[in-house]
């Protein structure tokens, strides 16, 4: 079986900015999943990024995962606050990235699951946790591989994401995307 994927709100806002995100659903192939804390940052991206509205209306990422017991809860939060630096004043933040770590790295049922994220410390904590992480460039990358797009193609896609101000990794050149 091929592994669950969850994509981070900065990947989902990544292919919005560029009304690309058919090629992220596509690439998914139903593989893709996200937490509740996630979802709720979707929500309030569409504010800024419109097209984030068809993620959870058509469902391709499935129902947002919750994590309610109180012992899973607090571990999240230790995550948020310890790892990410989240602010005790402000319990959204970096919830996303807590609860998709906490999730690839604790639960059983979660094992082999791809991160895809876009945020540089998130990632570099996830990989050091062997959790399976990817980024922007990542999918670019099995798109091209894939045949879905040319590397010229998927090169220029980036360039609009990075001067719609997307914190993302660009290549060099076209041809270090295939």
């Amino acid at each position: 079986m091929p592994p669950l994927v969850f994509p981070d709100n900065t990947v989902l806002c990544n292919f919005a900015s560029v009304n690309r995100l058919e090629l992220l659903e596509g690439w998914l192939r139903g593989r893709g999943r996200w937490t509740a804390a996630v979802a709720y940052e979707v929500g309030r991206s569409t504010t800024v990024l419109p097209a984030l509205a068809s993620i959870g209306r058509d469902g391709w990422l499935g129902e947002p995962i919750d994590i309610e017991d109180a012992q899973s809860v607090a571990r999240v939060e230790t995550i948020r606050r310890v790892v990410f630096g989240g602010a005790p004043d402000r319990p959204l933040q970096h919830l996303g990235e807590a609860q998709t770590c906490f999730l690839l790295a604790e639960w059983s049922e979660f094992t082999g699951a791809w991160w895809v994220t876009d945020d540089e410390d998130a990632y570099e904590y996830a990989v050091r946790r062997g959790i399976a992480s990817y980024r922007t460039v990542d999918i670019m990358r099995h798109l091209v591989a894939d045949g879905d797009l040319r590397a010229d193609e998927a090169f220029a896609l980036m360039r609009r994401m990075a001067d719609r101000d997307r914190g993302l990794f660009v290549p060099q050149r076209s041809r270090d995307l295939e």
